[in-house]
């Protein structure tokens, strides 16, 4: 079932929600320059008693948003709005890429409501976490504002391992290039700006990352691991989710039993 909320500063977030409604909530959040879509096979391929919420945050997919500030906190607010609407209590909050990010953020903002903390091939890129200098952080961005497109699709090719299928490649890079701007490009900053260490100081609640194994470095399985369970998966590019539907229902599914 599609629905929407609306924040205080008129900020519209559009969610799907499925499954019974006393239940716990599996919360689904999407990656930069994608959106609850990604879910949908996911979500079929879950138990049929499983509460799930799949959240567009602002500026991507049917949510709509005219604010100024685009940093993880700021999505993580856009999820709270949803668990606020819906009443929920108890949630599990999965995101892919910088949804997983925003779903560290979700745990700091909501720490009497989020149990639980999965990551799907997120948190792990070591260009972007620990939070940069100015001078890398700029170095980053520059690329996506000289040739956004360009850029876009170096990143897509980066998350994609040897044998990933070129139509793949091209669905993804075509996808997130065509994210609304300014928005799509002050998300990215907002990402690149994220100090994922202090957030984790913060976050008690347990994180799990399943990363795709041909793309995680070794440095970031040692920087992390003490703090993150991370579990290595070969279900295809940085995409999984869309391309291994089943499994990553089952990898969810295994979580919140």
């Amino acid at each position: 079932m599609n629905r929407a909320t609306r924040r205080p500063d008129g900020t519209r977030i559009h969610y799907t929600a499925a499954g019974p409604a006393d239940c716990p909530a599996l919360t689904l959040i999407h990656g930069w320059g994608c959106d609850r879509g990604d879910f949908d096979t996911v979500i079929e391929h879950l138990p049929s008693k499983t509460r799930v919420l799949a959240v567009d945050l602002a500026e991507h997919g049917d949510s709509r948003s005219d604010r100024d500030t685009w940093t993880m906190e700021e999505f993580a607010r856009d999820v709270a709005a949803v668990l606020a609407a819906e009443s929920v209590e108890s949630a599990v909050v999965a995101g892919h890429s910088l949804g997983g990010a925003v779903a560290v953020e979700v745990a700091r903002l909501l720490p009497d409501t989020v149990t639980q903390v999965i990551a799907l091939d997120a948190l792990h890129y070591l260009n972007l976490f620990p939070a940069q200098n100015e001078q890398d952080v700029q170095a980053l961005l520059q690329p996506f504002r000289e040739d956004f497109a360009g850029a876009m699709r170096g990143m897509v090719e980066a998350g994609s391992p040897e044998g990933t299928d070129p139509s793949l490649v091209d669905s993804y890079a075509k996808k997130m290039s065509s994210v609304r701007q300014p928005a799509g490009l002050h998300s990215l900053e907002g990402l690149v700006r994220w100090d994922m260490d202090a957030a984790l100081r913060e976050v008690a609640q347990p994180i799990v990352l399943f990363a795709v194994r041909s793309i995680i470095a070794q440095e970031a399985i040692d920087r992390y691991g003490d703090r993150i369970r991370i579990e290595l998966v070969d279900l295809g590019s940085h995409h999984f989710p869309v391309e291994s539907p089943a499994e990553t229902a089952k990898l969810l599914a295994d979580e919140i039993s």
